[in-house]
């Protein structure tokens, strides 16, 4: 296995916590591609290589695999053995010390450190695929995307399903007006990854958390680099709690639950179908929130504001055992998750792979519209000819930045405790200050986005 280099600490955490902006400017995209052509080949560094890295992993190693880097010994040594020639790293810092060879950057970690680990590709002109969703927290979210937008790099983060034949059809039906105008959407998500009662659990087949955090600590695997796991966030001894995951997306201090990660696949449909951009209020409610821990079920309700011909908009979040009411009445197809358009004119049932308008009957002889959106060539091939050729791609930094921040107020609003009014030009809660300390958080020493 090749070994890395030895670079100063001191060099490294200069490096990482470099403005995003004045470093994208100043570095002049070294490594940027423009107009390739299709038939040359990316070099791609790993960030993360196993569970949704290894699958990412697997769908770009058509390309030059050049660095791979992983927290996890266990991980890095498997892709490592696949692929002989690439240099590894444990820590993303030293790996972003040796990238002049690179054209593009695959990001998997942990979402607590999505943002740090793919800040210093877009500070040096690489192009970027990062795994939903795009960062931990609403902060994050506009670093990264203002990062983006001054850059010309190919970005895209990893939301699978939009490049499904199923929510193509969905947005242009939506566009076409087939339900007329619409002004109430209801999104629903049966996974309940988080803090929940015995009752939650027991019908969820999970184990109960509404407990603390664990304080007598375990002994850390010995493939697991623990404090370069942790990364910026506050450290905690270990515990098997946390750590492999899926276990880490329920606490607030490594992810968001539910909402962040289903919200990037879900809220994903009604965001492109009616061109949505930032709320500008949000409620949430659900059980009290927990210091520590996400909820398991809670729901949350966005106001989206009349923008050219569309009009004003409510948008419903619900997950766990909160439902649309129109779902727990009946007067719904009772899909276990799902989105709802309500129209003047109709209303349009979807989930991932199918849809339906409503009622049936009034649209027995509806035709839909000629289909205008072209089918994607696959989600991760759409990054890479995006790479290769100038071009965009269909969930890049400039629409899942606004994505992922608006899924984060959802949050934001829950643990609150109360109604807020979002200013989104600058990033204030006017009517609610004090919920703003959940915009973001302080860094660990050594660890810095400003």
């Amino acid at each position: 296995m090749p070994s890395n280099s030895k670079r100063s600490k001191t060099t490294r955490r200069r490096f990482i916590g470099a403005s995003a902006l004045s470093a994208v400017s100043a570095l002049g995209f070294p490594g940027l591609i423009s107009a390739r052509s299709p038939n040359n080949k990316l070099n791609i560094g790993y960030i993360g290589t196993g569970g949704r890295g290894g699958s990412n992993l697997r769908q770009t190693e058509s390309e030059n695999v050049i660095a791979l880097c992983d927290v996890n010994a266990n991980n890095l040594a498997r892709a490592a053995a696949k692929h002989p020639h690439a240099r590894t790293y444990r820590d993303f810092r030293e790996f972003y010390l040796d990238t002049d060879d690179l054209d593009a950057v695959v990001v998997s970690t942990t979402e607590h450190t999505h943002a740090f680990a793919v800040l210093p590709a877009l500070q040096q002109g690489k192009h970027v695929y990062c795994e939903k969703p795009l960062t931990r927290d609403v902060h994050e979210a506009r670093i990264i995307t203002k990062a983006a937008a001054a850059t010309q790099v190919a970005t895209q983060m990893g939301t699978q399903i939009h490049a499904g034949e199923n929510y193509r059809r969905v947005v242009e039906l939506i566009q076409s007006g087939a339900i007329g105008n619409v002004t109430e959407v209801h999104v629903w998500v049966n996974r309940a990854w988080g803090w929940q009662s015995e009752a939650e659990a027991k019908r969820f087949k999970d184990i109960v958390w509404s407990f603390e955090r664990p304080l007598q600590p375990q002994a850390v695997p010995l493939e697991l680099d623990w404090d370069l796991w942790i990364g910026p966030a506050p450290f905690r001894p270990y515990n098997d709690i946390y750590f492999p995951g899926p276990k880490w997306y329920r606490w607030w201090d490594f992810g968001n639950g539910t909402m962040s990660d289903l919200g990037s696949h879900f809220n994903d449909l009604p965001f492109w179908a009616l061109n949505l951009d930032a709320p500008t209020a949000i409620e949430a409610s659900g059980p009290p929130a927990h210091p520590e821990i996400a909820p398991a079920s809670m729901s949350a309700k966005y106001q989206f504001p009349q923008r050219g011909n569309r009009p004003a908009l409510t948008m419903h979040w619900h997950q766990g055992t909160h439902k649309p009411e129109l779902w727990k009445t009946g007067k719904i197809p009772q899909w276990k998750s799902g989105h709802l358009f309500i129209g003047d004119e109709g209303m349009l049932l979807a989930d991932y792979g199918k849809h339906l308008l409503l009622p049936e009957d009034k649209f027995t002889h509806f035709e839909a519209p000629k289909p205008w959106i072209p089918p994607s060539v696959g989600h991760h091939k759409e990054w890479i000819q995006a790479c290769k050729t100038g071009g965009t791609t269909t969930c890049d930094f400039a629409y899942a930045g606004p994505l992922t921040e608006s899924n984060h107020l959802g949050n934001v609003a829950y643990r609150a405790g109360e109604r807020i009014v979002w200013n989104a030009a600058d990033m204030t809660i006017p009517n609610a200050p004090g919920a703003e300390r959940f915009l973001g958080r302080a860094y660990r020493n050594g660890w810095s986005l400003s």
